[in-house]
């Protein structure tokens, strides 16, 4: 009798663990699917960066060639200004 309630005590013991064990890898799978979905973002994110700096990168190089003085060609041959004026040259 004593060796059927040992065994009973080993296989609640074996239960008790499995549920453990069960447990620890269903919580690992969700925070695995938490970190994916945010990787998923973030990799969302970057794309719509890449997007914009496009944009703005146009948009400054149409700014550049419009703020050029008649007939030049390059930012060299424009003549200095003050800073934050628009290329306001004091005579």
């Amino acid at each position: 009798m004593a060796q059927l309630e040992e065994g009973t005590y080993f296989e609640k013991e074996r239960d008790k663990l499995s549920r453990e064990i069960t447990s620890g890898f269903e919580e690992l799978l969700s925070t695995t699917n938490g970190l994916n979905r945010k990787l998923e973002e973030v990799l969302g994110m970057t794309r719509e960066y890449e997007t914009i700096a496009a944009l703005w990168l146009c948009f400054h190089d149409l700014m550049k060639q419009s703020d050029l003085p008649e007939g030049n060609t390059t930012m060299e041959e424009k003549p200095p200004g003050l800073p934050g004026t628009g290329g306001h040259v004091l005579k």
